[in-house]
């Protein structure tokens, strides 16, 4: 694959508490301020969104982001992979309508991480048939309305999640709708994690809104390996009782 790439990042990227921006609901407070205390309350991954920035504010913004938290968490930006190059960001997430995956990995190289949004199986399945190494992980899109995003297709609800996360072949978060009342019940799909917006963003103190995200979807991951757990132990002693 061509293209210089802005950054060389190592994976599996920790998926569980996924933060994506928005410039007017983190208000008065500033995006960055917004981003640091999130991180200190334990995201995962930052992505900057704001699409209603130009180019010039946009990559601005996405440099003190970097500045800001780019030593503790990967920043990606959402649809703008011309400037997750140029800023040297750790990747970049495409939607349905934004630009082609492969054009976009070509432009960032092997190094930085792609996010592709998908919301149905026709979309699960090219993803799946894009080369390998061309996407990283998949947003899983809307599980629930909301206003962030009025233009998404509609709503996939859990079961739709569900559906989806058993057939995909690529790790992903769910995003749509989701606060920490819904972690546990969004977690429970299999999901690798959960992408917020209005959850952190609006939050009167986004620290520990993000810690509450991310103590509940630690709770949710342990109670599920649990759960497998036992499973697999009853089929071990159904299989030697017959």
């Amino acid at each position: 694959m061509s293209g210089s790439g802005a950054a060389v990042v190592s994976r599996p990227v920790p998926l569980a508490t996924y933060l994506v921006t928005d410039t007017g609901l983190c208000g008065p407070r500033g995006v960055v301020a917004t981003v640091v205390a999130a991180v200190a309350g334990g995201v995962d991954v930052v992505q900057v969104r704001d699409k209603n920035a130009d180019r010039r504010t946009l990559a601005a913004l996405v440099a003190d982001v970097l500045a800001a938290v780019g030593d503790r968490v990967p920043v990606i930006v959402d649809d703008a992979v011309d400037v997750a190059v140029l800023t040297g960001a750790h990747g970049a997430h495409v939607g349905q309508g934004d630009l082609d995956p492969r054009r976009a990995r070509d432009l960032l190289g092997d190094g930085p991480l792609l996010g592709l949004s998908v919301g149905n199986r026709t979309e699960l399945d090219a993803a799946h048939a894009l080369p390998a190494g061309t996407v990283d992980h998949l947003g899983f899109s809307p599980v629930w309305s909301t206003p962030t995003k009025p233009d998404a297709p509609p709503p996939l609800g859990l079961a739709g999640l569900a559906d989806l996360v058993a057939a995909s072949r690529l790790p992903g978060v769910a995003i749509g709708g989701i606060d920490a009342s819904r972690v546990a019940a969004v977690r429970a799909t299999g999901v690798a994690g959960v992408a917020v917006v209005s959850a952190v963003c609006a939050a009167p103190d986004p620290a520990a809104a993000a810690a509450a995200l991310a103590a509940t979807a630690l709770t949710a991951t342990a109670l599920a390996a649990t759960a497998r757990a036992d499973a697999r132990t009853r089929g071990a002693d159904s299989t030697v009782a017959s």
